[in-house]
């Protein structure tokens, strides 16, 4: 049986999407994480109450790695404005941008009045190759991009997201600095069908980099360890079932 790469052979950046504190900085310590995303959902979820305060604290403790905060205002005018603000927090900042508002209307404009202001986006929420290919044009050629795009919520359709990977991949051939980032992911296979598909990023709750020293583990031996855990914890329960004895004598 094929055993997965090394995880310090893969070419795809693992980035560890989270906004617990104390968990990000010790990923920090580890080399192999290479960048660092959050949103709004998981800023809420980690009880964070001061948006600014929590961004500004982060990029100041991890000054060398990027770092991708987003904008959520629905309107234009006002995420431009916190665009502008979120790049102002720190040189290695990304600013999230949302492939489109609430009324599902592109925010292209906006991509393309940033990304030639030297901001370097991050562009997220996408799910379909068209929304691929109208962010790449409206990005400017020389201005480094992140496109974010949804595989584990493709998948989570019943839909395979490697093709479209791929397929986003080649779409990205006509801006060079923009890199793609599997995002998203349900399991830790995900990181292996990223770099299959040639992503440069997975972005990766820690839930899952926790699962890392599993790579390569072997499956007997995995496998004699689950029924092990299985007696264990039945045992720890002090399950009883009555049988009868002199039925299996």
């Amino acid at each position: 049986m094929p055993s997965a790469p090394a995880i310090r052979d893969l070419r795809v950046k693992l980035f560890a999407d989270g906004a617990d504190l104390t968990s990000i900085l010790a990923l920090y310590r580890n080399p192999a994480i290479k960048g660092f995303t959050t949103n709004p959902t998981l800023m809420r979820k980690a009880g964070v109450l001061d948006y600014e305060a929590f961004a500004r604290n982060l990029v100041r403790a991890i000054p060398d790695r990027p770092i991708s905060f987003e904008v959520f205002a629905d309107d234009e005018d006002s995420m431009e404005a916190q665009a502008r603000a979120i790049a102002a927090w720190g040189r290695n900042v990304n600013v999230k941008i949302p492939v489109t508002g609430q009324d599902g209307v592109f925010m292209g404009p906006l991509i393309q009045r940033l990304s030639r202001a030297g901001i370097t986006l991050n562009v997220t929420a996408i799910l379909t190759l068209d929304q691929v290919e109208r962010v790449a044009r409206a990005l400017h050629s020389v201005t480094p991009a992140i496109i974010s795009v949804f595989a584990g919520r493709i998948a989570d359709t019943g839909v395979d997201p490697i093709p479209i990977m791929r397929q986003a991949r080649r779409i990205l051939a006509m801006r060079p600095r923009a890199e793609l980032l599997w995002a998203s992911p349900r399991e830790l296979l995900n990181i292996f069908q990223a770099e299959s598909a040639g992503c440069h990023i997975i972005t990766v709750p820690p839930e899952i980099l926790g699962k890392l020293n599993l790579v390569g583990k072997d499956l007997a031996n995995y496998s004699l360890e689950t029924v092990s855990m299985f007696h264990r914890d039945a045992s720890a329960a002090a399950y009883r079932i009555e049988t009868n004895a002199a039925a299996l004598a």
